[in-house]
């Protein structure tokens, strides 16, 4: 006898039931490979020659600043770059499969906060301190999100992987091997001891004090190499919370502010060659800038010195995200798995980091060194404005209480006792390559 199947019902006919799955999109529609591609589209018109002039930021006086900053053609300036940026990113948005119309909407909100983020921190005074654009990014952001609440027609436009990835890419513009050599053997030496080895004590020490990994690698690298960028680059590298990234972020401005005063006068007190002084400057500030005010109060040869070393460390910011993206893939995808297979590894490594390396080669390489010299500028400033939209996206997001309380402050106690083990550590090194102790100290006027 033969036994007839009960019928299966239908799907549609069964009241639990969802819609229908969307269609997956082509492996190329996902944020990594976008970011890339707008990275390509911002460069591309550059290089074939369209430059436009970047809006003026910096300002001292009241006065300059409506005569410059806040004058039409200034203003003018400012609504073009985000006209074209929201061009850019809509083309993104779209094959994202993301609401083009009311990233549109909210778009300019966030532009503009990330535009007065950039004024704020072209003070003459906030800029001699070392106060960088991120800080104000967040506390505007900030604002809004635990003072005013975030409306919803805002959300859509509050991309901070977005920007960030599109940002990085970017930054592979303005790490070019040739100004690698030319940063000279003791600066780079300095910067691969320095690097790992405070990487290094710091991941331990987070680890010690229960903080999690994904916390720890942001914060080793940025202690260990150049403060909010590498942060940046590491949270992406990742794929990090971006709360984390913003309470980072917040650690490396406030502890950086004291330092700016108080190593200058500790090499003035102790007589230390300036030489050794810059050196120590440019290891353990974590921005260009910090070590350049910080430098201006020893001399000219400290200044120049600590500007060699922290051009060193910034340089082997692409190596280091490029470790940490493989590394980071290896570790997640070993979890649970004892051989991840190289399909696996691939689907899991964040491409725009391939993005990234390919424009530097690209910069390095194949590009005319004259035009690389003449796009430097415009590229660089477009790349703060995407880490100022990804900044001011950061802090929208965020409830200022649940930072505060991430991790019982563990992790700010890791970044301070790993930036104590940084003083000392590039003090010895600095001593060491600068000081005449092992080698002649290098010509430096």
């Amino acid at each position: 006898m033969t036994t007839q199947a009960a019928p299966v019902p239908d799907t549609p006919s069964t009241p639990d039931s969802g819609p229908p799955a969307a269609a997956p999109l082509p492996f190329w529609r996902n944020e990594d490979w976008i970011a890339v591609l707008l990275g390509a589209l911002t460069l591309i018109p550059l290089l074939a020659g369209l430059r436009p002039a970047l809006p003026t930021l910096k300002w001292g006086s009241a006065a300059e600043l409506t005569s410059t900053v806040l004058s039409g053609a200034n203003l003018w300036s400012s609504l073009q770059v985000g006209l074209a940026l929201l061009a850019v990113s809509a083309v993104g948005v779209v094959l994202l499969g993301r609401d083009l119309a009311r990233y549109a909407l909210g778009f300019p909100v966030v532009y503009g906060l990330s535009w007065l983020a950039q004024v704020l921190a072209g003070n003459a005074v906030v800029h001699h301190y070392g106060v960088e654009y991120v800080i104000f990014a967040l506390l505007l952001g900030l604002f809004i999100s635990n003072v005013i609440g975030l409306p919803g027609w805002l959300r859509e436009a509050v991309q901070t992987e977005y920007y960030i990835k599109t940002g990085l890419v970017l930054l592979g513009a303005g790490i070019l091997f040739q100004e690698i050599l030319k940063a000279g053997a003791f600066g780079i030496l300095q910067s691969l001891l320095v690097v790992f080895v405070v990487w290094y004590a710091c991941f331990w020490l987070s680890r010690r004090l229960r903080v999690d990994d994904e916390f720890a690698v942001m914060l080793s690298t940025a202690v260990s190499i150049c403060g909010v960028s590498a942060a940046i680059a590491a949270c992406g590298a990742i794929k990090g919370d971006r709360r984390k990234l913003s309470y980072v972020s917040s650690l490396v401005l406030l502890v950086a502010l004291p330092m700016i005063f108080l190593q200058p006068w500790i090499v003035k007190a102790l007589d230390i060659p300036d030489l050794v002084g810059g050196a120590w400057l440019g290891g353990t500030l974590d921005t260009t800038g910090s070590v350049v005010a910080a430098g201006a109060l020893i001399s000219e040869r400290a200044l120049k010195a600590g500007t060699i070393v922290k051009f060193s460390q910034n340089v082997l910011l692409g190596v280091a995200a490029f470790v940490l993206s493989l590394w980071w893939t290896l570790r997640k995808a070993s979890a649970g798995a004892p051989r991840p297979t190289a399909r696996l590894i691939w689907e899991r490594f964040p491409k725009f980091v391939l993005g990234f390396l390919a424009t530097s080669l690209l910069f390095s390489f194949l590009v005319d060194p004259a035009v690389v010299k003449e796009t430097k500028g415009t590229i660089g400033g477009l790349r703060t404005t995407w880490f100022a939209l990804a900044f001011t996206s950061i802090g929208l997001e965020t409830h200022f209480g649940s930072v505060l309380k991430m991790d019982g402050g563990r992790p700010a106690l890791a970044f301070i006792g790993a930036q104590l083990i940084n003083l000392v550590w590039t003090l010895l090194i600095a001593f060491l390559l600068f000081g005449g102790l092992l080698f002649p100290p290098p010509a430096i006027r």
